[in-house]
């Protein structure tokens, strides 16, 4: 307790700079760990989502049923993203450009890959939301802390140069409190580039899947629009 009470006065009994700096990163820890735990909760839903889904397309399901589905579950107020999301861009593309005689095979599938490839980027957003401030946090913080820590030694030796005892014990205190902003900045950049590239990691991993889909979708309307307009391109 005696530990904890003396590390609190040197935080009480630091220069306002130096309070300035430890509130900024007491905010920026306090942010980034709020989105670190939004992240986790996001990616653990995407990747459950995108395997919901797999097996429902893969399970030979109509395809004109499982976007019907999707409509209905919007209708009732439900957020469609991840793989569903780009299935029902491609798949309404595909169905539109299918109704227009003039349009070929080709034209068709080129149609609905570019909306999937829309949706695509628009799902990519919404995973790296956040990922940029965490990186920013990781890379600045231990910066910010330093800041404060040699603000604060500066600060301590100007108060020693006009002390008639120049003694460590004099001295001491006010670096003590200049080392704490550097070690609550680093307590605020280590989980924060932990987090980062974990969570990079994973999206790419997820955005891969995405990649695939849009892949394997467009082989499947490509051998159905060839079917349906019987090879010719008319």
């Amino acid at each position: 307790m005696t530990d904890e009470l003396s590390v609190i006065e040197l935080i009480v009994g630091a220069s306002f700079t130096v309070k300035l700096v430890m509130a900024i990163l007491v905010a920026a820890s306090v942010t980034s760990w709020f989105m670190i735990v939004q992240r986790v909760i996001i990616l653990r839903r995407a990747d459950a989502e995108l395997l919901d889904f797999e097996d429902r397309f893969w399970s030979g399901m109509d395809l004109a049923q499982l976007y019907r589905e999707g409509s209905n579950a919007i209708d009732e107020g439900a957020d469609i993203t991840g793989g569903e999301a780009l299935f029902r861009a491609g798949f309404k593309e595909f169905s539109k450009l299918s109704r227009q005689p003039s349009m070929d095979a080709e034209a068709i599938v080129e149609g609905s890959r570019r909306a999937m490839r829309v949706a695509l980027t628009r799902e990519s957003d919404r995973l790296e939301h956040n990922l940029p401030f965490l990186a920013s946090v990781g890379s600045t913080s231990p910066y910010i802390g330093l800041f404060g820590t040699v603000w604060g030694i500066m600060h301590s030796f100007r108060g020693l140069a006009t002390s008639s005892q120049a003694t460590l014990a004099a001295v001491a205190p006010g670096i003590s409190e200049a080392l704490i902003a550097t070690a609550m900045g680093l307590f605020a950049a280590i989980p924060a580039v932990l987090a980062y590239n974990r969570f990079a990691a994973r999206v790419d991993a997820l955005l891969n899947r995405y990649d695939a889909f849009v892949d394997e979708f467009s082989g499947l309307l490509q051998r159905q629009s060839y079917a349906q307009k019987g090879g010719s391109g008319q």
